[in-house]
Formats: structure tokens, C-alpha cells, sequence
């Protein structure tokens, strides 16, 4: 409940929710000391999909090689502490409603959003275990995101890049995206992921052209290959690694993965054991996450349930590829949020759905109601059906179907309030 309040008088500081600027972020740094310049070991994190599923793998890699980790990750699902991890140890509540009332105090009643509050706030707290390895994830594009204040890095791992957000960018392109994303890269070391196309590659070197960092490049540098009795052979200059089948769902983790091994291998030269042991440890909240226990579990009976928070139309396009790989009946249970592209995002799975239960995402006002979404995709979704509520789409859904898949996207913040049910 502390936290909760705290939170809430953050985020009366500033109108506006998001307000891209740095002004009011080197501000309050400034106030705090400037805790930023004193993290010995940052490594940015920045796109549009993949970020936390690297960052988490990353994590993995290093645990098992001895090091420990601070990580800086948003959104959250189920609680602001997720967000939060020092020492490879997620925040206990208590702790980071102090931490909050002490920025609060120093902050004043200076205009400030509440992402720029938390960010500082991670930061400062982050003194404490500066030689750790930190991960810093990118909240909004990058460019003018609060997460960008810092004079040197490690390196910097870009995720794939696309459509997202347009409502915050005046170029409301692909190329907009990855200027944004792109231009104020720090001069390091680069490692750039797999991306939906070839196009998107050429334009994310394009933006990088006169960026002196050093450029790592999925399909030029690294790569993986994945042959049908599940075995992986991971390569790059330093020579190839057969890797065990990951404990994530997903082909695309496989590329993920690759991306963190390459600079898990170039930066800390990692051994190969090491590597391999981690794959199997990957621990991911809500993406391709599957549901074993629990009271929604108990509603699916005989279905399997799986819950990610993809959203955007790339997002989309990964998990309808992972559908194609499945030989069982799929159900989708989605939500989302208003501003997002509910036609192109729904695209990726007609003709594939065995039905469609559109709900209403709880206790978040900027969702789309499941009548408007119902209307936004009549054409494509004829028999899309309506809940009231989760436990009413899993039970009517397991009613109807057994043996399948019932799966539940289209937001983070669905899958959070879904998670805190369960």
C-alpha cells in the first residue's frame, strides 16, 4: 500500500504521462550526484520487441560464468519491484517505497514524468553495487528516453526494430523508429539482432553508418542453425558452439539467444560450458510463457495455456510463426491497449485460430473496449466471440475445446493483471 501511494504522488508530478525530453532526468541526477557516472559495467538495451527476452538471457550467460547483475526493465507484470533487481535479487516492496519517498524528497515538486522518477531512482540505489554488470533497458524509443545519460558503456545490444508507439513520433516510419532508436547510440561495441527483414537490416546500418562503435551484425557476424531433430549450432568468427534446446518457446528466442552469446563471447569471453548451462536456466515472465499450475490452469483442464504480452504487428508475426510449428488446435484469449495497431497486429493469426475470445484488459483506462475491437476486426474475425473476464474466455473455451492451446496476448498489462489471478 506504501508503494502504491508513493507511486501515485509520483506520477501527479507531470501531466503528461510520457514527455520525451532529458532536461528534467539530468536534473534530478544532478541532485542525487550524479549516480549514473559511478556504474562501472552498463550495458543499453534498446528496440522495439526482444529487449528483456536478451537482457534475461545475458543474465543467464554471466550467472553462470560467476558474475552477478543489476537489471533496469519495464514495463512490469505484476508488480514495480520487478523492474527493479540488484545483485541478481528483485527489490522487496518496503525497500523501493523508501527508495521513492527519499527521490521524492530531493526532487522537490520540480516537474517530472513518473518513468523519469523511477529510472533516477534505479540508478541511484544502483550505487551500491556498481561493479556488477547492468543491464539498462530502453523505455521509450531511446533517443530522448531517460535510460540515456550515460557518457560509456559496455556495449549495446539492439533488439528488432519496428512499428510501434507512432502516436509519440513525428516521423511515424520504420525510419523514424530507428533514428530514434539508433542516433544517440553510445560509441562502443554494437550488437544488432535478427530483424523481420532484410530492408530493416540495411536501414539499421544505414543509421549506423557514421557511429565509430564497433558492429556486430545477426546473419553477417553470428548466426544459428536449427536442424530438425532440435539441434542448434550457434557461429561467429570465434568458432561455432552446439547448444541444447532452450527451456523458452519460440524459434525466435533461438536468435535472442545468439545475439547475447556473440557479446557475451566478444566482451567477457565466456566459455562454452558456461553458455550451454545457461540456456537451459532462462526464466521469462510473459513471453511464450507457459501457465503449468494455478487456478486459471485448473479452467483450462486438459488445454495447454500460454500467456505473452506482444503487441505490436512484428511481435505478432513471431508468435504466429511459433503457431505454425504446433500441431494442436489454438485459442486466442486478447486484449490490448487503445493506441496500439489492432488490424495489422490481429493479421498475423486469420486463417490460423481455431476461435477468437476478445476481453477487456482489467483496471487500465487506455485499454480498447472488446466491442470497439470486435468492430475494428469484423471483417477478418466474423465469429470472434466476447468475455466478460478471463476465468469466463478459459472456461467457455475449454468447454468447446480439449487437447489445444489456449493462448493469451496483446498486452503486458493484460498478461500482468491475467498472472495476478492465477
Amino acid at each position: 500500500m506504501k508503494l502504491q501511494k508513493v507511486i501515485h504522488r509520483l506520477q501527479k508530478l507531470h501531466k503528461k504521462k510520457i514527455d520525451l525530453s532529458l532536461d528534467r532526468t539530468f536534473n534530478l541526477l544532478k541532485k542525487l550526484g550524479n549516480p549514473q557516472d559511478k556504474l562501472k559495467n552498463v550495458i543499453s538495451v534498446v528496440g522495439t520487441n526482444s529487449k528483456f527476452s536478451m537482457i534475461k538471457s545475458f543474465q543467464s550467460i554471466l550467472n553462470q560464468a560467476g558474475y552477478k547483475c543489476n537489471l533496469y526493465t519495464s514495463p512490469h507484470l505484476q508488480s514495480y519491484t520487478e523492474r527493479y533487481v540488484y545483485d541478481d535479487k528483485e527489490i522487496d516492496e518496503d525497500s523501493l517505497a523508501d527508495l521513492l519517498e527519499d527521490i521524492e524528497k530531493i526532487n522537490g515538486s520540480d516537474n517530472l514524468s513518473e518513468f523519469e522518477a523511477l529510472t533516477c531512482a534505479y540508478l541511484k540505489y544502483c550505487e551500491q553495487y556498481k561493479n556488477n554488470i547492468t543491464f539498462i533497458e530502453a523505455g521509450l524509443f531511446h533517443r530522448m528516453d531517460s535510460t540515456n545519460v550515460f557518457k560509456n558503456n559496455l556495449c549495446t545490444l539492439l533488439g528488432s526494430i519496428s512499428v510501434d508507439h507512432l502516436s509519440w513520433l513525428e516521423n511515424k516510419t520504420i525510419e523514424g523508429i530507428i533514428h530514434e532508436k539508433t542516433t544517440k547510440l553510445l560509441t562502443s561495441k554494437i550488437f544488432i539482432n535478427k530483424q523481420e527483414n532484410k530492408e530493416t537490416t540495411l536501414k539499421i546500418k544505414n543509421a549506423l553508418k557514421d557511429n565509430k562503435s564497433e558492429k556486430y551484425f545477426y546473419g553477417d557476424d553470428f548466426n544459428y542453425l536449427k536442424a530438425e531433430n532440435n539441434f542448434i549450432q550457434y557461429e561467429d568468427a570465434e568458432g561455432s558452439v552446439i547448444l541444447p534446446e532452450p527451456n523458452i518457446l519460440g524459434e525466435h528466442q533461438l536468435a535472442n539467444i545468439s545475439t547475447t552469446v556473440m557479446a557475451a563471447r566478444n566482451i567477457f569471453n565466456i566459455k562454452d560450458e558456461h553458455i550451454k548451462k545457461a540456456v537451459i536456466q532462462i526464466d521469462l515472465k510473459g513471453r511464450l510463457q507457459e501457465i503449468r499450475s494455478g487456478k486459471l490452469k485448473k479452467l483450462a483442464k486438459n488445454n495447454r495455456l500460454v500467456f505473452d504480452g506482444g503487441h505490436n504487428f512484428s511481435a505478432g508475426a513471431v508468435l504466429s510463426k511459433w503457431m505454425n510449428t504446433l500441431d494442436q488446435d489454438i485459442n486466442l484469449i486478447v486484449g490490448m491497449m487503445g493506441d496500439k495497431q489492432h488490424k495489422e497486429f490481429m493479421s498475423n493469426f486469420k486463417g490460423k485460430i481455431k476461435s477468437l475470445t476478445l476481453i477487456n484488459i482489467p483496471n487500465q483506462e487506455g485499454s480498447i473496449p472488446k466491442e470497439e475491437f470486435k468492430s475494428k476486426i469484423q471483417n477478418d474475425f466474423p465469429n470472434a466471440k466476447l468475455a466478460n473476464n478471463i476465468h469466463e474466455a478459459i472456461t467457455n473455451i475449454s468447454n468447446d475445446y480439449k487437447n489445444s492451446y489456449i493462448c493469451c496476448i496483446g498486452s503486458f498489462y493484460l498478461i500482468g493483471e491475467v498472472l495476478n489471478l492465477n
